[in-house]
């Protein structure tokens, strides 16, 4: 019986099919797990999703179960099947006729040439939201180009605008491409599960879900006219706003209003740059942000960072230290909300995110390790009504 503590997951009863490899679609559908969702992983017998094999262990890359694939696929099941082959095709459509999403991140026109289109798996469930994430869109002059993360960071033009004037254009540290394209992907079949009738073709581009999301500079561009530009740890729309030098660590300072900025310089004790014309409005400030910076970071410098970490907060002035990763997933803030959650994994612990909300209080964590290759292929195929000597046929033709 469900109680109000033990509330389903807000995507229980949902079944995925995951076509997906390495990031963007595996990380749309981690997400959807997370929430509730049944997820089934279908992989290519042999070697499965490529993220099996990297990662920073050789070891796990060894085994078929590289970091990277650890990090992006807990909590689902995993089944392997040829597409290829003509039993292949006629299983995954039992499997379409049964499930209510399909995500897959292949080039756009794969899937119609194995004849596994939207067209023909619609024809097997009408209700069927299928999802496809490619890198540029399923149209358009750059449809059939190969897109990683890198490529769609500098056809974006998110490139251009990180670093400094003498650094950029620079990569974002992380694929913040597949993981954006993954998280849009995400919520748009999550909006797909709510309408009536059911039944959708999303059309998910790395490269417009990484445009949409630098929505300022794109509006200042369109809007203001003004040219999108590198500003390194630079906050465009005030002054003083950034990254700044202390005694040891760096500090980011974030005095936006007025109030703000008046009760900095107060703390720092330079209330003569109040009235002085150079910094009287937040334009003027602007205008003359690097003299601003070297008269506060005098000051800045006496103390260390956590000084004024805490004094600048006290005060009501935005700031926050400049953690490494190992540092933010140490601190307080994060440790004690308990996104790192963990999973046993063949005797041992893995820690892996769980999802980045928390829903009634509680955060959803990965239900179960991420699967060996094929681990749950003869149970799916079981569900689906196939007897023991039929998967073994199967398994002996390489289908599975």
């Amino acid at each position: 019986m469900v109680t109000e503590t033990q509330a389903p997951a807000p995507l229980s009863g949902v079944r995925v099919l995951d076509l997906t490899n390495v990031l963007a679609g595996p990380y749309c559908c981690y997400q959807l797990a997370l929430m509730g969702a049944e997820v089934i992983k279908v992989e290519r017998p042999g070697s499965g999703d490529l993220a099996r094999q990297l990662g920073a262990d050789p070891a796990r890359n060894a085994a078929n179960m590289g970091i990277s694939f650890l990090a992006q696929n807990a909590g689902k099941s995993s089944i392997t099947l040829d597409l290829k082959a003509p039993a292949g095709k006629a299983l995954l459509k039992r499997l379409v006729a049964a499930a209510d999403v399909l995500v897959e991140n292949f080039r756009p026109g794969v899937m119609d040439r194995l004849g596994l289109g939207y067209e023909v798996l619609r024809a097997a469930n009408p209700r069927l939201i299928y999802c496809a994430i490619s890198g540029f869109g399923q149209d358009g002059p750059r449809k059939n180009d190969p897109a990683y993360d890198q490529i769609v960071q500098g056809v974006s033009g998110a490139m251009s605008i990180t670093g400094a004037p003498d650094t950029a254009p620079y990569r974002v540290g992380y694929p913040v491409a597949d993981t954006c394209g993954g998280m849009t992907a995400a919520f748009a079949v999550a909006a797909a599960l709510s309408a009536r009738p059911r039944g959708a073709f999303l059309d998910i581009s790395m490269t417009e879900a990484l445009i949409s999301s630098m929505g300022w500079v794109v509006s200042n561009h369109l809007i203001g006219g003004v040219p999108p530009a590198p500003h390194g740890n630079e906050n465009t729309t005030s002054a003083p706003s950034g990254t700044f030098a202390t005694a040891d660590n760096p500090i980011n300072i974030a005095a936006n209003r007025d109030t703000q900025w008046e009760s900095l310089v107060r703390l720092l004790g330079l209330p003569d740059l109040i009235e002085d014309p150079a910094y009287r409005t937040r334009e003027d400030r602007k205008a003359n942000r690097e003299a601003l910076r070297a008269a506060l970071e005098a000051v800045l410098k006496t103390r260390p960072a956590a000084h004024w970490v805490a004094a600048l907060n006290a005060e009501g002035v935005p700031t926050g230290p400049v953690l490494g990763v190992a540092e933010a997933l140490e601190d307080p803030q994060v440790r004690d909300r308990g996104l790192i959650g963990t999973v046993q994994l063949a005797g041992e612990e893995i820690a892996l995110p769980g999802a980045p909300v928390q829903v009634n209080g509680t955060r959803p964590q990965p239900a179960a390790p991420p699967p060996a290759l094929g681990a749950d292929t003869d149970r799916v195929l079981q569900d689906l009504g196939l007897s023991p000597a039929e998967i073994s046929a199967l398994r002996e033709e390489g289908v599975i």
